[in-house]
């Protein structure tokens, strides 16, 4: 079995905002773009637009509509893909070594070409976001893009996950949640970030901001704009066609 590093000297990771997620999946499209074409083996998409499509995505949105106790129901967006977690069960459990972490940035990655496609880091782990690549039968995951984060050659902007770079909404951030001044750390301290699933105990890396309280007037009825109109007499431009109408009658 495969050893975690005693500590790491970084702890890279994203910060994912739920209340700025708008879930245009933009971030989805980036990564599997991005991925197929770089790091690793390619992400398959086989047969896509077919009666069996088969592939791989290492990043997903997944949308739920909650009732608040007031006020009308609301979709929460919320974005999933590997966690980096500090205490990775995914890794342990690899018998050949593919999965480790790294010791300098505490990333989890995979070695594909020591990959046997056992499927055991997949079970391992609690949150689902390892996928076997239906072609290659090997696994797959986030890798925080290494290959943009860790290319000197590219402009200091373009050195971010490609789903952070394209997020249009701005829900996504990264950088080093070891290191208390960071931005990404600053966000969590003032936005009460949390940990998805804490009870498993793998101390995920990434952090989830949550959704604001929304405002809710006291006299607030979300049926009031259909119960009357806006003005006692057609206005604009079916205003101007219904006096035509009414002209050539």
């Amino acid at each position: 079995m495969t050893s975690l590093p005693a500590r790491t000297e970084r702890s890279l990771g994203l910060v994912i905002d739920l209340d700025t997620c708008v879930g245009c999946h933009a971030c989805v499209t980036a990564c599997k773009g991005w991925n197929t074409e770089a790091y690793g083996a390619p992400l398959s998409d086989a047969d896509p637009f077919g009666a069996n499509p088969a592939g791989a995505f290492l990043n997903r949105v997944h949308s739920f509509e909650i009732q608040p106790e007031a006020g009308p129901a609301q979709i929460v967006h919320f974005p999933k893909s590997c966690l980096h977690c500090d205490d990775a069960p995914c890794v342990t459990v690899c018998p050949t070594g593919a999965s480790y972490k790294r010791a300098a940035d505490g990333i989890v990655l995979v070695n594909e070409a020591d990959c046997i496609g056992c499927g055991l880091c997949a079970w391992a782990c609690p949150y689902g976001a390892r996928e076997m690549d239906p072609t290659e039968q090997v696994m797959k995951k986030c890798t925080l893009c290494v290959d943009r984060i860790d290319n000197p050659n590219l402009p200091e902007e373009d050195r971010l996950p490609a789903c952070v770079r394209t997020c249009p909404a701005g829900a996504r951030h990264f950088g080093d949640l070891s290191d208390p001044d960071s931005d990404v750390s600053r966000l969590v301290a003032e936005r009460g970030g949390m940990d998805l699933m804490p009870e498993q105990g793998t101390r995920p890396v990434n952090k989830y901001l949550p959704p604001r309280p929304k405002d809710q007037p006291a006299d607030l009825d979300v049926l009031a704009p259909f119960l009357a109109p806006l003005a006692e007499t057609p206005q604009g431009f079916l205003g101007w066609l219904d006096r035509t109408l009414d002209r050539l009658g």
